[in-house]
């Protein structure tokens, strides 16, 4: 059995990418929460983990050589556990690419400009309509993309399901607080539909869903 590996870890779609993966990959792990909305995120033994004050980290015992390891950024983590377990990678080298290519994509694109979005248009304390339109636009551009992309494949990389999926599924699940719209994006509203109905992705999700209010 092996030893579960710590999640540094609070309910948001960055945390959710590691939730929903080691739900997904059967790996057992014990939370700890990171309150980011209280700071904890800056706590000097939490830098040690993860030296740019953000969550999600995990430290796992069972590192390589069988040595403990500490990871920190959401897509590194990810790429760590696929490698680690041979799941939701890629069966060849251009299925690894594709997945590769789509995890950049996520962390270099959707995330930053969804988070974006949802700053300016439910949480910043003055009215910018030029922020909100600006990420609100080019958050709309990069469904698009993604549409386009799944009208092709079953899930983001190919026909099979891999951490790129798992990445994306966070952010895109809350394309209404992004003043989004599926209607004119059917491929990505059968995707999410998909992806939502899997019950690793739910418990991953589920995770102190109840301190989101707070």
């Amino acid at each position: 059995m092996p030893k579960p590996i710590d999640l540094y870890y609070w309910p948001t779609p960055n945390g959710w990418k590691i939730s929903i993966a080691l739900e997904e990959m059967g790996l057992p792990y014990t939370t700890h929460l990171i309150n980011i909305g209280a700071g904890d995120q800056f706590a000097p033994e939490f830098l040690k983990i993860a030296p740019n004050n953000r969550m999600p980290a995990i430290v796992d015992p069972d590192g390589p050589d069988g040595a403990v390891i500490s990871v920190f950024e959401s897509g590194a983590i990810l790429q760590y556990l696929a490698r680690k377990t041979g799941q939701f990678c890629g069966r060849t080298e251009r299925e690894r690419i594709a997945v590769d290519e789509w995890l950049m994509w996520q962390m270099g694109g959707l995330g930053p400009m969804a988070g974006q979005a949802h700053h300016f248009l439910k949480f910043a304390s003055e009215d910018v309509p030029y922020a909100k339109d600006r990420y609100r636009t080019e958050t709309g551009r990069l469904y698009g993309v993604l549409d386009r992309q799944l009208a092709q494949n079953e899930y983001v990389a190919g026909d099979f399901i891999s951490i790129a999926d798992f990445a994306i599924w966070g952010w895109a699940s809350l394309w209404e607080g992004q003043q989004q719209t599926l209607q004119d994006k059917p491929h990505l509203a059968r995707w999410l539909e998909v992806m939502g109905a899997r019950e690793g992705v739910q418990r991953g999700r589920a995770l102190h869903a109840e301190l989101r209010k707070s």
